[in-house]
């Protein structure tokens, strides 16, 4: 009897081993030969060959794009492999699951699950599946545009593989390694990278990858303007994708035809195919492809002149990102804590008596806070570029623009300030909660920012037919010491809040003296309306973070459930509570008091014309195409020559050719950043070693770096403010802060 059991696993274990082998040649071959073995161990009642056969079979449906069945096999074989205590099992499990979330653009839980599955192949020495994690990881740092994270990751999967005796892992690794050489200006590293990829495939008979690695090399011909190759090559591995039923490959492989199209002036071409893309990915909810694609086709058809098409598709882009990069940031801190604590107390519970399982939980709990910083910078930086882009060509294309054209460009603007808005929100959110943000005081109008604060949320106020009121006591002080931005952020929710939901009557702000002595004056603001009011149920948990009251969420009006929340922490910040008192029906007033240092009035910046930027010479160092497109014209416009630089080891470059008068030096770019490029202008010798430098960056978290911020004059946020550009701009003949 036990002779024949041993047999009837023996017979499993070989179709299992057979399955693994034919996955990159014959897939579906795969899936019939697990599916028998899955059979076969659920009649034998073989637990561990059955969770085995269901971790199998989901990393099969999986690549096959089938992610809701690979799942729920996923769910199955990790309930057998607990029953079993088998943590390297779960760990092969949570691989496949990790692949799922990061390729449907959930990177958040693709990186809480590759973390995790990581770890624990490590503590086992299994060194094929810690490649085929550090891959992935890699994957997901590059998207969040961390090339030097995502460049280790890769270089450490391929030294795994070969510790694994893996030539397939190993090539596996080389083709996103040459996709980032070449993003790093490197094509000839780039080329003899995948060159060996494609070998290695070729040797090992891995057809499915190979496609992937000749899809590799055809980017880079693609790079050398060498279309025949480029398209032969593109078309080949498209061929292979379609036939493996690879929606991944298949989408990648259509929109680089677009580029080589787009490369080759066939521009209706390159268009066929990315709506053809769009449709495709709408239909397989591939939502960053989409995105890629509302970009190129916004490239064509500003390209042709063709300005009310190229900004119906630049909208769409902006609407998807909202869609994709927004709701990922959201999850990052609303998920990702919760699912590390979740994975981090079932090691701990399980392995609580081992002092290794103890320090790996302190491992894990720095990384995942490192892993949140970085993921919330990367988000900060790729939704503000484009954003920035976006704002710059709208102030371009206002002055010239028709009157329907200019409908387009206004809700173009409100969409992209809308979704600003959300990013700061979160952002804010983020260092709030982790008491990193501080209280930057200055001289200010106080009168003036009142009314500045009505006149911003006036027109919103207007197209609902409400009044917006502004009762401000005769005896507050002309000038206060405060933080204009974050007592700005105050009112501005509380009164979008109060707009938002009021359907007829008004909106008032009111600040009142309540106490006045030698050098402060205590003052009570409030922001009260004729809206639906709230419930006193919901007043309880207003200004919990994501917590919208049931009456609000119905609406459909929109906002990330953190607006209350940061009010709530801004005004702690000051040192304040705000208080709530709302009837349904009748209305709400908010209220809160600060105690302000009462100021002189704050010094007016000397009036200067832009004529006296005529001749100045600036260094811009940007490596977005378009970004520094735009930046540069509006530049000119004031007469000011640009010297352009693509990376920050240009920029030093430029500084060591030219005497110049400012650089407006991008923070995040290839071969050299903006914090190294200006390190080694203020640490060495050279013609521009005191001249201003002013950081341009669209990641938020960099304006708290203590390590660089005394290099720099100032930072420029992204999107930039032209009006304060200017400003900057016409203090050139201030003498440097920084010496």
């Amino acid at each position: 009897m036990k002779s024949t059991i041993s047999k009837i696993q023996k017979d499993i274990e070989v179709l299992l081993e057979k399955a693994y082998e034919l996955r990159v040649s014959d897939l579906s071959k795969s899936i019939s030969l697990t599916e028998e073995a899955l059979l076969m161990s659920r009649e034998n009642n073989f637990l561990a060959l059955t969770a085995h056969s269901l971790s199998k079979l989901s990393l099969y449906k999986m690549i096959q794009g089938a992610s809701g069945l690979s799942l729920i096999l996923s769910l199955e074989a990790i309930e057998i492999y607990k029953k079993l205590d088998d943590d390297r099992g779960i760990a092969k499990v949570n691989y496949s699951i990790a692949g799922i979330h990061y390729k449907s653009n959930n990177y958040h839980l693709g990186m809480v699950y590759l973390l995790d599955c990581l770890m624990t192949f490590r503590k086992y020495k299994d060194y094929h599946n810690e490649s085929r994690s550090l891959k992935s990881l890699g994957a997901i740092y590059e998207f969040l545009g961390d090339q030097p994270n995502a460049k280790e990751a890769y270089e450490a999967a391929i030294k795994a593989a070969k510790l694994a005796g893996d030539k397939k892992l190993e090539s596996n690794a080389y083709n996103p390694l040459s996709g980032l050489f070449l993003k790093l200006l490197e094509p000839e590293k780039a080329m003899e990278l995948i060159q060996l990829s494609v070998a290695l495939k070729q040797e090992t008979g891995d057809v499915r990858g190979e496609a992937f690695a000749i899809y590799g090399r055809g980017k880079v011909h693609l790079y050398y303007k060498d279309y025949i190759k480029a398209k032969k090559d593109i078309e080949a591995a498209l061929q292979i994708h379609i036939a493996f039923n690879d929606q991944l490959g298949i989408t990648m492989a259509n929109i680089r035809l677009a580029r080589l199209a787009i490369a080759q002036k066939e521009n209706k071409k390159a268009k066929n195919i990315l709506k053809e893309v769009i449709e495709f990915c709408e239909l397989n909810d591939i939502l960053v492809f989409k995105d890629k694609c509302y970009s190129l086709i916004y490239t064509i058809y500003k390209e042709e002149g063709n300005i009310e098409k190229a900004l119906k598709y630049l909208e769409f882009y902006v609407q998807s990102n909202k869609k994709t990069k927004s709701s990922q940031v959201i999850k990052v801190i609303k998920n990702y804590e919760a699912a590390a604590k979740i994975k981090s107390s079932e090691r701990e519970a399980r392995l609580e008596l081992e002092k290794a399982a103890i320090e790996l939980s302190k491992k894990r709990v720095e990384q995942s806070g490192v892993i949140k910083q970085e993921f919330l910078s990367a988000m900060s930086h790729e939704i503000r570029t484009p954003l920035n882009a976006v704002t710059g060509i709208i102030t371009l294309l206002e002055d010239r623009s028709s009157e329907s054209e200019q409908q387009l460009l206004t809700s173009l603007r409100f969409s992209s300030k809308n979704l600003l808005r959300i990013i700061d929100d979160i952002l804010d959110f983020s260092k709030l909660e982790s008491n990193k943000m501080v209280l930057e005081k200055r001289p200010t109008y106080f009168r003036k920012f009142i009314v500045n604060t009505r006149e911003t949320y006036i027109g919103m106020a207007k197209e609902k037919g409400l009044k917006l009121q502004v009762s401000l006591d005769a005896k507050v002080a002309e000038a206060y010491r405060l933080d204009e931005t974050k007592l700005f952020q105050i009112l501005g929710n509380l009164l979008s809040n109060a707009i938002k939901y009021t359907d007829k009557g008004r909106v008032i702000v009111s600040v009142s003296l309540k106490k006045s002595l030698k050098h402060t004056d205590l003052l009570l603001f409030k922001v009260s309306d004729t809206g639906i009011g709230i419930s006193k149920a919901d007043q309880v948990r207003l200004f919990e973070s994501f917590y919208m009251p049931r009456a609000i969420t119905t609406r459909s009006l929109g906002g990330t459930g953190l607006g209350l929340a940061i009010v709530k922490k801004l005004v702690e910040l000051h040192g304040s509570s705000i208080a709530i008192e709302s009837e349904q029906g009748v209305g709400s007033m908010l209220s809160f008091e600060l105690n302000l240092e009462k100021s002189k009035a704050p010094t007016k910046l000397r009036k200067t014309s832009v004529a006296s930027l005529q001749g100045k010479k600036i260094i811009l160092a940007e490596d977005n195409e378009i970004n520094a497109m735009v930046i540069s014209k509006i530049l000119e416009r004031w007469g000011i020559e640009v010297l352009r630089a693509k990376n920050g080891a240009e920029a030093v470059q430029v500084s060591n050719q030219h005497k110049i008068d400012a650089i407006l030096m991008d923070i995040h770019m290839p071969v050299m950043n903006g914090f190294e490029a200006t390190k080694q202008i203020r640490m060495h010798q050279n013609k521009n070693k005191a001249t201003p430098i002013y950081a341009l960056t669209a990641d938020i978290t960099a304006l708290s770096s203590d390590e660089y911020a005394h290099l720099f004059n100032g930072f420029l946020r992204k999107p930039m403010q032209l009006d304060l550009l200017l400003e900057t701009l016409l203090t050139l003949e201030t003498p440097s802060l920084v010496h």
